[in-house]
């Protein structure tokens, strides 16, 4: 498909074109645009571009709820805007492994400027409240300017480039936070440079395209750029410039870029922070910060906020759509036949849920998916539970799952566990000063497949004669019960 916008003013125009976007003025900071912001998630509203907010110059922005639809998330995937949740994961299938492979084929191009220089503060002149960072929750350690962020780092050996969703908070006018978890590809590179020079370089690109947001988010394969991943999805290469301060590629129309340099034994307070299961997990802890050297941003920039909380949040239906079609390609490629659907709803963040629906056709089959999708790169980390049904099962209607749950399965028989698995602080179940460890479960609720054909029939009508009631009777249903 043809690349339909290159930044994120001109994906905002796309956006207002479907009618998906709202302009509230005049909200605070402080805890006003979360919880707004929160009420939209819930409620699948619009995007939300902030302006004109308390104590702040009018045209410093703060763009809320960006891909929490399907119409918004199949735009910002490039796939248009006529989806719904079903037409758009359909669609996805297949598309990870062909933007993966054509990757290679989608190097960056180096440009010398970009519209991210059309403001410069350097050295002593770095004011980082300048722009509208929200407090985006009542518990919440500190005002956190990278939420929706991608934050690029090198490795110093190949020198790949990587973009990671880690997330920063403000310390004061000229220092951030940053927060990578162990096992993210960001946090290899620092410890590598830390090795060899005790410093790290770090650009964190505040606002841009939401489609790095996303990459940044998933799981690009090792060793490949987010940003070639980028120019497949889009089908042209990113224009980027590179770095006088850390040498890294910046994204040239990119709305702000925070450079500097994390320094070994520098750390600082971070958090509490509200973490995407829905919890306060891991309180204050001690975490690297970096001087900001240098700032970069647009003529009244917008700020891409994408604060986690209980799910439904800002980015839960884009990690559930993603990770469900991700999930899909991986037992694909690895040789599970008959997958007929994925799904990792959001009440498990797209992470600790996965329902796989398969047509079985051989003894083992269903384990075999289960034991996979559990534990391919795409599900691995912060996974709990694997689900596998059958085919006549709806993967996204989870009273359909549970229902095959409770009727398909025997506790004692049906359900097998993996210890000591990747989690993280984030988990909820994790005890302080614990290793991050957690344990799967992996659920067989397909029909026992050595009795398959003489299970218990279901009991109810042919869904085709249902269909034509429904159309018969129409005006029986289109009445409304109250709640």
């Amino acid at each position: 498909m043809k690349n339909q916008y290159n930044d994120l003013r001109q994906w905002l125009e796309q956006v207002k074109a479907i009618g998906e976007l709202a302009h509230p003025k005049g909200a605070d900071w402080n805890l006003e645009i979360g919880g707004v912001s929160e009420i939209d998630y819930k409620k699948r509203g619009p995007a939300l571009l902030f302006d004109e907010i308390k104590g702040h110059a009018k045209g410093f922005r703060i763009l809320t709820s960006s891909t929490n639809s399907a119409r918004r998330l199949g735009l910002t995937l490039r796939m248009g805007a006529d989806h719904n949740d079903a037409s758009l994961v359909e669609q996805l299938r297949g598309a990870p492994n062909r933007w993966a492979a054509a990757a290679k084929d989608f190097d960056p191009v180096f440009v010398d400027s970009g519209p991210v220089f059309e403001n410069v503060m350097q050295g002593d002149a770095v004011d980082l409240m300048k722009f509208p960072t929200p407090l985006w929750h009542a518990l919440d350690g500190g005002r956190y300017i990278g939420t929706g962020a991608a934050v690029a780092t090198i490795d110093p050996d190949d020198h790949w480039v990587n973009l990671g969703a880690y997330r920063s908070m403000l310390v004061d006018k000229n220092h951030v936070t940053m927060n990578i978890v162990n096992g993210k590809h960001g946090r290899t590179h620092c410890d590598k440079w830390m090795a060899r020079e005790g410093r790290a370089p770090v650009a964190i690109h505040i606002g841009m395209d939401p489609l790095f947001m996303i990459l940044a988010g998933v799981e690009v394969p090792t060793g490949m750029s987010e940003l070639n991943y980028a120019g497949a999805v889009r089908g042209e290469p990113v224009k980027v410039v590179k770095s006088t301060i850390t040498g890294l590629p910046l994204i040239a129309d990119a709305e702000i870029i925070i450079e500097g340099w994390i320094k070994q034994g520098e750390t600082t307070d971070e958090g509490p922070f509200g973490e995407w299961p829905g919890y306060y997990v891991s309180g204050t802890t001690q975490e690297p910060y970096l001087k900001v050297e240098r700032v970069l941003y647009r003529n009244d920039p917008i700020i891409l906020g994408a604060p986690p909380a209980k799910p439904p949040h800002d980015y839960s239906y884009m990690r559930t759509i993603m990770k469900s079609a991700m999930i899909f390609d991986a037992l694909v490629s690895a040789g599970i036949p008959e997958v007929k659907g994925v799904y990792a709803p959001e009440c498990g963040g797209g992470r600790m849920l996965v329902i796989v629906a398969i047509r079985q056709r051989y003894a083992g089959h269903a384990r075999q998916a289960g034991f996979i999708a559990s534990q391919c790169r795409e599900a691995a980390y912060m996974g709990k539970y694997t689900i596998v049904v059958d085919e006549d099962i709806d993967v996204t209607n989870l009273e359909e799952v549970l229902w095959a749950v409770c009727t398909r399965t025997d506790p004692a028989t049906s359900i097998d566990f993996i210890r000591r698995a990747w989690a993280s602080k984030a988990e909820p179940m994790l005890r302080p000063g614990e290793p991050a460890f957690n344990s799967r479960a992996v659920i067989d609720a397909c029909k026992p497949f050595e009795w398959i054909a003489d299970f218990p029939r279901v009991a109810e009508a042919d869904p085709v004669y249902l269909r034509e009631l429904e159309k018969k009777w129409h005006g029986l249903f289109d009445i409304r019960l109250p709640h």
